[in-house]
């Protein structure tokens, strides 16, 4: 049966091309939600107005799509809460260079 954990897996394959880091590790995958054959993915991106917001959410809908358990993906953009630099993981975190 499929699980939050290996979605939040395949969805380190969606790199952000401006950080050139994965979504998860950047904090941007705020919930995965799993409804039967249904999945969907409530996210941020880094800034509101972005212009690569429907490129990334065509990749993630790609990527979970990739599960043979998933006929139907629903990506939600919010900006609630709004990203900050804190919600990254410690080894995003490292990579960008920000104090820890």
């Amino acid at each position: 049966m499929l699980n939050e954990q290996q979605i939040l897996d395949k969805l380190r394959g969606v790199i952000d091309p401006e950080l050139n880091l994965n979504i998860v590790d950047l904090g941007l995958v705020y919930e995965v939600l799993i409804s039967g054959e249904s999945v969907k993915i409530v996210m941020t991106l880094t800034a509101p107005g972005c212009p690569l917001a429907p490129m990334i959410e065509g990749q993630v809908k790609d990527m979970v799509s990739q599960f043979k358990e998933v006929k139907d993906v629903d990506v939600e953009i919010t900006f609630e809460p709004p990203w900050n630099p804190s919600m990254m993981s410690e080894e995003a975190k490292l990579e960008l260079g920000f104090n820890i």
